[in-house]
This record gives C-alpha cells, structure tokens and sequence, in this order.
C-alpha cells in the first residue's frame, strides 16, 4: 500500500508537470509570428475599446495565432493601457512585441487627403488650375467663390477695398504654402485656411510693421500689391529689398513703376516677351501707362516679399535690369544714363 501511495503521488507529480510543459509549449507556439505575408490587413481600434476586441479582430485578420493568449500576454506585459485609437495597417509575420510597439506609437493609417502646394507668386487663377487638375475642383466654382468672398473682422482680407478694377478679388491674399485637407473639404474651406494663412505669416513680422506701414502712407492692400510685384520681378534673395527701394522711390517722386510683370499679368499665360504693343493695353494694372500701384496685387507674395514691401532697401536707386547672362540677377542705377549704360552691359553679357 505505502508503494501504491508513492507511486501515486509520483504519478501526480509527473501528470502536473507535464501539463506544465504542454501550456508551455502552447503559450510559446500561439505566441509565435505567423508566416510572414506582404498581404496587408486593416485592423481597427475603436476609442474605448478593450484588449479583448482587439486581440479577436487581429486573429480573425491571421495577425496572431490565439486571441486568448495574445490577451495573457498584454497582461503578463502590463501594456494596452497607451493603445491609441484609429485604424492600423498590419502584415502576418509581426511578433507580439512589435504589434504592441506599433499599437503603442499610434501608427494609424492616415486618411487619404488633399495635398496642394501654393508656390510663391502664383496667381489665384494659377491655384485654381492646380487644384481643378488635381482634385477635380470647378476652376469657375472656385473663382466665384474667391470673387465673393468676404474675409473676417480682422483679418487682411477683411481690409480688401471695393473697387470694381479688381480683377480677382482675393488675388494676393492665398498665401503660399503646403496645405493639406481631408478628402472632400469644400472650396470656401480651402479659401478660407490660405487667407488664415496669411494672418498667421503676418503675426510673424516685426512688432513695428503696422506703424511702418503707416508712416509710409502705406495700407495693407497697398503693400501687399507691392510686395506681389516684388515677388514676380526678384528672383536672387537679396535683392528683393533694392527691388522695394527702387518701387518706394518712384512712387514718391511720381514716376509710373513701367513694371513688365503688371502687363504679364493681364494674360492668362506669361509671354516669353513684351511687344510695344503689350506695353499700350489699356488697364489700371498696366504700369507703363498709369502711374502708382495697380489696384491690387498680381500674384501670392512670400513672407520674404512682404518683409521687402515693408523695410525697403535706403538707396537712391530708380532703375534696374535684368542681366541677360543667366544669372536672373539685376544691374541698378540712380539715374537714365546709368540705366543705359547698364542696359548695354547686360546685352553684351548674354549668353549666345
């Protein structure tokens, strides 16, 4: 009896032991990857959702082998408590680790949406373009939209005046930039963040800008339209502060600015070249025919350009050229003559 009783107990001993080993053996295989696959799945993670719906959904996707012991595992690791919500993309073949690590940075997929960059000196028209060839938006829809738009108490576009020479209301104020939206904003939508825009960049300026402005008889449509001829004439940086000299020096002496861009921008594409004929098209925004600034600005000026329009180069300077040896860079001058003489010089510079 007493050898019965012993081997019984060791019986017992080796029945427990072996169910050890066997939920060992079990744990460890359900927690191995499973073969890997380039074929993605898409596992979502409700806001408020527990371990256990997570861990039944990636095994129903063939993410992991068991959701039970997925769920032992998170506890045994004391993690799921930094899940973030949203919707994940996974791949079989990922460990535990690595499913918990990705759970835990929030790697969601991002939602498909609009991207659309504005580059320094386009036109609205030029924006809507972009934006019809690429979302498919209604170019005329969009330029409707921008022709009656009203901007906020407030804001730069608010300061717009009502004049009927306007040839595109918020011309100037769609501020330059990389924008990106979700997948079915509306145009107004899209209008109103690059006037914002413009609002933010504007807080960026030296805190004297506004009482600048004012002692130069300037208001905020003004320099705008300034800053947007800057911005289509300059193309070397440092330049676009002798290219604002040269712009407040004629206004104060009363001379037309005869600024080639203002005339570009009565085509809806630039001409490779002006003709004299170009030069005598009646419109307040041709400079060679009307003296002052058009009526507002041509194109979407940069924050740089703004910064010349407002702290213009000290100089006496009331010409300049562009240089014809490829450079894209200016030749100034105080007066005519010089002027000739720099317009010879360019032409002898030019590359053949």
């Amino acid at each position: 009896m007493k050898r019965v009783w012993i081997w019984g107990i060791i019986g017992i001993v080796a029945m427990v032991a072996g169910a050890g080993t066997g939920f060992g053996w079990y744990v460890t295989r359900s927690l191995q990857p499973m073969p890997a696959s380039e074929t993605e799945q898409r596992i979502s993670l409700p806001p408020g959702a527990g371990t256990g719906q997570l861990a039944a959904e990636l095994e129903s996707k063939g993410i992991i082998r068991s959701a039970r012991v997925f769920t032992w595992y998170l506890k045994y690791k004391q993690e799921g408590g930094r899940f973030q919500a949203g919707e994940y993309a996974m791949k079989p073949g990922m460990s535990p680790d690595e499913i918990i690590e990705h759970l835990n940075q929030g790697d969601t997929v991002k939602e498909a949406g609009i991207r659309l960059t504005v580059p320094e000196g386009y036109t609205v028209r030029q924006i809507a373009e972009k934006l019809q060839q690429q979302e498919g938006v209604d170019l005329q829809q969009f330029m409707n939209l921008v022709q009656g738009y009203k901007g906020a108490e407030g804001s730069a576009a608010a300061q717009i005046p009502a004049d009927a020479s306007l040839r595109s209301r918020l011309e100037g104020y769609l501020f330059p930039e990389t924008y990106e939206w979700k997948k079915g904003t509306s145009p107004q939508e899209m209008i109103e963040t690059m006037t914002q825009e413009l609002d933010k960049k504007l807080g960026q300026l030296p805190q004297d800008w506004k009482q600048t402005l004012a002692q130069r008889g300037l208001t905020v449509h003004q320099m705008l339209t300034l800053a947007s001829l800057i911005e289509r004439e300059v193309v070397v940086e440092d330049e676009r502060a002798l290219v604002s000299g040269v712009i407040h020096n004629r206004l104060k002496q009363g001379m037309p600015l005869q600024i080639d861009a203002t005339v570009q921008y009565l085509f809806d594409k630039s001409k490779d070249r002006l003709f004299e004929k170009d030069l005598q098209i009646q419109s307040p925004y041709n400079t060679y025919l009307n003296k002052g600034l058009p009526p507002g600005p041509i194109a979407s000026p940069s924050l740089a350009s703004i910064k010349a329009a407002i702290y213009p180069a000290d100089t006496k300077y009331l010409f300049y050229v562009t240089k014809k040896d490829g450079s894209k860079a200016h030749l100034f001058a105080e007066t005519f003559e010089q002027h000739k003489k720099n317009i010879a010089e360019s032409a002898k510079s030019a590359k053949p």
